[in-house]
């Protein structure tokens, strides 16, 4: 066996984590969040606290926003590094299960080490623990296995030894990369064992490129060469393939036009003679145009989906051929697609060796400057100051006082949809929206990681008032750390996106908007106080002129700054966008249902026979 280390199963954690580098030389996780208690504080904590140096520790003030900051910065990375987040056992455990779903959904690393029950079982039942009358294996953990990449429980010392060189994998492996939970039991943290030495030498993690198999990419050429109206879809695996320079190369060398994703957003200047915009239900005219007549859609690092497609309402050619490109296969083979299995920018680069010298006909570029004529005047600022600004006009403001360093970050509520529409995004990163578990609460956590992720941007975070209330803990978690961005609150008294969404299904406005919420008339948040009461600088302000004023003044403070403005509900950028399917009930005693119900089944019926 040779040399050997005695370490308790705890240290000889961190100590494993604190040797995995990347090729840049720096440890792939690059710090942990944590929250103790009972389940990891005397186990897993005095670990952390012996190799805080080397592995620092961050307090949180909650269990599933320390993740999502955790999971923001992974992909602000490129998903180039990580972090791990640890909890106690119980409700600090299941406060994370959120964010694991979020990080799976979105195909996102991050190591969640919740503490577990007694492997001895001689104190059953601990405080917190979950107690199942026909499984005596069980506890809340059990609630990671749906989204986890990988998940393990730790009831042994020893079984860190397989355990850990399997939960990097998965972080590190584009394809399966996602949530690994390794649920630690909490006596067993404080075991010790006679580790190899040679378990905790240094090894480097790269990024493994995929290539095509030939016959997938004689094909998708083939596809391509016949193409006479082809359109390229931009996903969020262009950027987390350091694809975007190969993406240009090969559209501006093949003169294919690309609609972006919200993932993928930035993976093309805006301003790009191929980048048609976004796609989709908030996607624009340019692109939605194409991507409906479109004879051979190319999906690149993309999971399509039914925000992307439309519900596969989108792609009305009948004639139509999919190649999805993309590392995993599950991924590549959705809806009939011709699969070409491959890492984005490798498989970019093959493809255009193959192509050699071939242009795919026509010009799609005509239909931009359309587009910017109806929704740039949407962005301007108001003539009349005495009315509620809209979204649009906010996301205008922040544009004109954003640097070629900014980024807009969002994650749900209306922002998504016009900031998809309507922001003009001119470097890859630069975008950072987590659409694709749209989780509420994300954003100002989020907005920290990116920061820690990339320190000298200028970081704006889009947040409406429920999201706000939703999840604002990890405000006083930056100031606490001196971490500088800039929170935008868009206040429309209440959830205004579902709000509109329920009007346009035929409901009723109700239990949305505060006002037709029971008590809301008694609702009176001061989210400027609220966010000074954190120590963040804030600042109410009451028009478009001020909301610019305030902006141009962010640079002036360290730490959070809030600026909070009042915004009209229903106001929407009208312009673009696709049908959706939305459940819609088939008996209602409201007219405007049944005329949504039956408009519903005519898409329906559509978009099943297409």
């Amino acid at each position: 066996m040779g040399k050997t280390i005695r370490l308790t199963a705890g240290q000889a954690m961190v100590k494993y984590l604190s040797n995995q580098m990347t090729e840049d030389g720096e440890t792939f996780i690059a710090g942990v969040w944590a929250i103790f208690g009972h389940g990891n504080v005397a186990g897993l904590g005095e670990a952390l606290y012996g190799v805080r140096e080397v592995l620092p520790t961050y307090r949180g003030h909650n269990e599933q926003t320390m993740a999502h900051a955790a999971i923001a910065y992974a992909k602000q990375s490129v998903r180039k590094r990580a972090m791990a987040v640890t909890s106690s056992i119980g409700p600090g455990a299941t406060n994370m299960v959120t964010a694991a779903a979020l990080a799976h959904a979105n195909r996102l690393p991050v190591l969640l080490v919740p503490g577990d029950v007694f492997a001895t079982r001689g104190p059953d039942p601990v405080l917190q623990q979950v107690e199942d009358f026909t499984d005596g294996c069980a506890s809340a953990n059990d609630c990671f296995k749906p989204v986890s990449r990988y998940f393990d429980r730790i009831s042994r010392p020893e079984h860190l030894l397989t355990a850990l060189p399997r939960a990097m994998r998965n972080l590190t492996d584009p394809a399966d990369c996602g949530p690994v939970t390794l649920a630690f039991c909490q006596d067993t943290q404080a075991e010790a064992y006679d580790y190899p030495v040679s378990f905790f030498e240094p090894r480097i993690w790269g990024q493994r490129r995929i290539g095509a198999d030939e016959v997938e990419l004689d094909r998708a050429v083939a596809a391509i060469k016949a193409a006479q109206n082809p359109v390229l879809i931009a996903g969020g695996g262009v950027h987390y393939s350091g694809a975007t320079e190969a993406l240009k190369d090969f559209v501006e060398t093949h003169n294919i036009p690309v609609a972006e994703t919200q993932a993928g957003k930035s993976a093309l200047p805006w301003d790009h003679a191929q980048n048609l915009g976004p796609i989709g239900v908030t996607g624009g005219e340019p692109a939605n145009n194409r991507c409906e007549t479109a004879d051979l859609v190319i999906a690149v690092g993309t999971r399509l989906q039914d925000f992307t497609t439309g519900s596969w309402g989108l792609f009305k050619n009948p004639n139509r051929r999919m190649i999805c490109l993309n590392v995993g296969a599950y991924d590549a083979g959705k809806h009939g697609a011709d699969p070409l299995v491959a890492d984005a920018r490798r498989g970019l680069g093959q493809l255009s060796a193959a192509l050699g010298a071939h242009r795919c006909p026509g010009d799609a570029t005509a239909a931009k400057a359309d587009w910017f004529s109806k929704v740039d005047p949407l962005t301007a600022a108001p003539k009349d100051a005495n009315t509620l600004p809209t979204d649009m006009q906010v996301v205008g403001a922040v544009q004109r006082a954003a640097h070629d360093n900014t980024i807009a970050m969002c994650a749900a509520g209306t922002m998504p949809g016009e900031l998809h529409k309507l922001w003009k995004a001119g470097r890859p990163g630069s975008y950072h929206m987590e659409y694709g578990f749209s989780c509420m609460g994300y954003e100002i956590a989020g907005a920290m990681g990116i920061k820690m992720a990339d320190p000298d941007a200028d970081v704006i975070c889009f947040t409406g008032d429920g999201t706000y209330m939703m999840a604002n803990s990890e405000m006083a978690t930056a100031v606490m750390m001196g971490i500088s961005f800039t929170v935008v609150v868009t206040d429309n008294r209440g959830f205004g996106c579902i709000n509109r969404l329920q009007m346009g299904t035929g409901g009723a406005e109700f239990n949305n908007l505060l006002e037709h919420a029971i008590g809301g008339e008694n609702s009176a948040i001061d989210f400027a106080k609220h966010a000074e009461s954190m120590g963040a600088k804030s600042v109410k302000v009451g028009s478009i002129a001020e909301l610019e004023e305030a902006l141009a003044k962010r640079h002036d403070h360290k730490g959070v700054y809030v600026v909070v403005i009042d915004t009209d509900p229903y106001a929407s950028t009208e312009y673009g966008g696709t049908w959706w399917e939305v459940g819609v009930p088939e008996v209602s005693a409201r007219a405007s249902v049944n005329e949504k119900r039956a408009a519903l089944e005519v898409a329906l019926k559509e978009r099943n026979e297409g």
